[in-house]
């Protein structure tokens, strides 16, 4: 896959792409990422990114000539770009795994990461999709964009390794994920459940499930909502809600 990202600050993107992951999944050319600074492709006289908005009001707006250019030069036309273009922006549709997952069969991505204000509306046209990693502002889209391209990166065949890795994922399945254990056993007067030590694959498969989604309903219950639940899970469903509520099974009815 290739990424590349326009903004005026590339020294933010330097850290996390240098580092874990994603930096070995460059070395081994799973992923390419390129770091645009649309600053470069400004005409004024002193390279002016931003502008004061027309109607007036506070703060300033990216203009739309710089990103234009940058994208131009780097990726071609519009029409002709194979990619999705993305936009972060706090207007943008909430970022989930569903769309990591869609976006990581790509092969090529570009982000463009606003800043100040905000930016000129015409340069939502250069945009498949607007993303939003939050009900929340930051100064700008690099960090989100940094989260958009460690989520996606990491479903690509072999950046992880193990490609069962990120099958079990918390939201991966629209649950979260059970609880891990590993040595020591006990530690502090906190013990692993028995049945992970137990060697039966079974019951060890049905209490990682149970736990899932009992951590579901706990901390997340909306996502039981739209999550493909099993027969099985139903019936862990009213254990759980036994257990929990100390009532009558009320989901596999």
């Amino acid at each position: 896959m290739n990424i590349t990202v326009f903004t005026i600050f590339p020294e933010m993107f330097a850290g996390p792409l240098n580092a874990s992951i994603l930096r070995r999944a460059q070395d081994q050319g799973l992923l390419g990422v390129e770091i645009v600074n649309f600053r470069d492709h400004a005409v004024s006289k002193h390279r002016n990114v931003d502008d004061e908005p027309f109607g007036g009001g506070a703060g300033m707006l990216l203009k739309p000539e710089p990103i234009f250019a940058a994208f131009e030069a780097i990726a071609g036309p519009k029409e002709d770009y194979k990619g999705k273009v993305i936009l972060m922006s706090p207007q943008g549709v909430p970022f989930t795994q569903e769309i990591a997952a869609g976006l990581a069969a790509q092969q090529d991505l570009a982000i463009i990461c606003g800043h100040y204000e905000g930016f000129d509306e015409r340069i939502r046209r250069l945009a498949d999709v607007e993303l939003s990693i939050g009900d929340y502002v930051l100064t700008g889209g690099e960090l989100p964009a940094m989260v958009v391209i460690d989520s996606v990166s990491r479903l690509i065949p072999g950046v992880l390794g193990e490609e069962e890795s990120h099958r079990s994922d918390s939201f991966s399945e629209g649950l979260l994920e059970h609880p891990h254990y590993t040595r020591p056993r006990e530690f502090r007067g906190m013990t692993t459940p028995d049945v992970l030590i137990s060697g039966n694959h079974e019951e060890i498969r049905r209490w990682r499930r149970k736990e899932s989604l009992r951590r579901t309903w706990l901390r997340r219950r909306a996502l039981l909502e739209t999550a493909k639940l099993t027969p099985e899970d139903r019936q862990l469903l009213d254990e759980i809600y036994g257990e929990e509520e100390g009532d009558e099974p009320r989901f596999s009815r």
